[in-house]
């Protein structure tokens, strides 16, 4: 097929073509990517959950009475509602661009001002204020200056570009790595519980142990060393072994500085919130700082929640609420350090942000409201408790 062919039936479908231009600005241009969705003909669903509209659809299908139109709009708020559902949104702001619409179609606004629905049936009308005020540079980058075989060719090469990029950053991302933390925290746990057996488990713990009076006299260090503590074999086996399921999935997931720091500062506010609620009480063990890890690992999956969605939902949050529910219902639970932990591993983990998605603003938020947090803990503790 040459050139004059191929342009003549781009011709026939300029549509199609108008889509593929779109296309190529949401997702090289915008940070959009692309969504599978099973059923719907010549419909491009784009989603960008850091993006104004999170949701784009593309319609390049003709629909040519107020029927069909109702029909198609009924069927895409129920696959939002599904795409909310997966992403813990309350909203989903939603750009619904209709490239081929009938004359006789008017497009509806929507009372709840969530979903969007735009006619584009030249290219001047992308400069309405819905589109605009959002993408000011819409009409100049959908101007190419290549035609025909040409033009496909780009916007083609460009998308596999930019799907490769997305392709090699998730699999760096997810592929396996060996847990080196993980399994050196194990160790030095073990360790220290060896020499708890051999030194005697009651010396290291008297010395060792998080102990509000003590620590209040200036004994900060047990804030730390306590979280290397365990009772007994049992108490070790069972942190040792969430530690070994949840640390090695989610060193793999931020790295290993991100890791350690997420591991320590958890234990620390675990330990905190133990002697905030429980002044008179010794604390040992490693479940504040596991508490935190599962903390760190549902904010991590709330940002990758395309990818994680119904692990969080399903998995991850249903393990921290029966755990949280058995710290309290069973006596020898330190359930204030569990929640100290989880808070802290949240708190963090927004400190150190997501590569590739927390923003600059989201890390300088959660700086200051974790100063704020712990600022407030030491106050409570160390001066307003008495």
């Amino acid at each position: 097929m040459d050139n004059y062919e191929f342009e003549q039936r781009i011709k026939m479908n300029s549509k199609t073509l108008e889509a593929m231009k779109l296309m190529h600005y949401f997702i090289t241009d915008k940070n959009y990517n692309p969504i599978i969705v099973q059923g719907l003909d010549d419909e491009i669903w784009l989603e960008n959950l850091d993006g104004d509209y999170k949701v784009i659809r593309i319609v390049s299908n003709y629909i040519h009475n107020d029927e069909q139109y109702r029909f198609n709009q009924t069927q895409a708020k129920r696959i939002i509602k599904k795409i909310k559902k997966k992403t813990f949104a309350f909203t989903m702001d939603t750009l619904n661009i209709y490239l081929d619409l009938g004359d006789n179609v008017k497009t509806i606004v929507d009372p709840s001002k969530h979903f969007i629905n735009i006619k584009v049936n030249e290219k001047k009308d992308l400069n309405k204020e819905e589109i605009i005020d959002y993408f000011p540079d819409i009409i100049t980058k959908t101007n190419f200056k290549e035609t025909g075989i040409s033009l496909f060719a780009k916007i083609t090469t460009d998308l596999n570009m930019q799907a490769k990029k997305d392709s090699d950053r998730l699999n760096k991302l997810f592929s396996s790595k060996t847990p080196i933390i993980t399994y050196s925290l194990m160790a030095i746990n073990i360790i220290v519980f060896i020499l708890e057996v051999l030194l005697g488990q009651g010396t290291i713990i008297s010395n060792f142990a998080v102990y509000f009076p003590l620590i209040k006299n200036g004994e900060y260090y047990r804030l730390l060393t306590g979280i290397f503590l365990h009772a007994n074999i049992f108490h070790l086996a069972f942190n040792m072994y969430a530690l070994f399921v949840i640390g090695k999935q989610l060193e793999n997931l931020v790295g290993k500085h991100k890791f350690l720091i997420i591991y320590l500062f958890s234990g620390i506010t675990g330990a905190l919130f133990s002697i905030l609620f429980n002044q008179n009480s010794i604390s040992v063990g490693a479940s504040g700082a596991i508490f935190g890890l599962m903390g760190s690992l549902v904010y991590f999956g709330y940002y990758y929640r395309v990818y994680f969605g119904n692990v969080i939902l399903k998995e991850i949050i249903p393990v921290i609420l029966l755990n949280l529910v058995l710290g309290f219902s069973m006596s020898g639970i330190d359930n204030f350090a569990h929640i100290g932990g989880l808070i802290g591993g949240c708190m963090i983990t927004s400190c150190l942000g997501i590569d590739d998605k927390s923003k600059l603003s989201d890390r300088i938020n959660g700086i200051i409201i974790t100063c704020i947090f712990i600022i407030f803990i030491i106050y409570m503790t160390f001066i307003y408790v008495k």
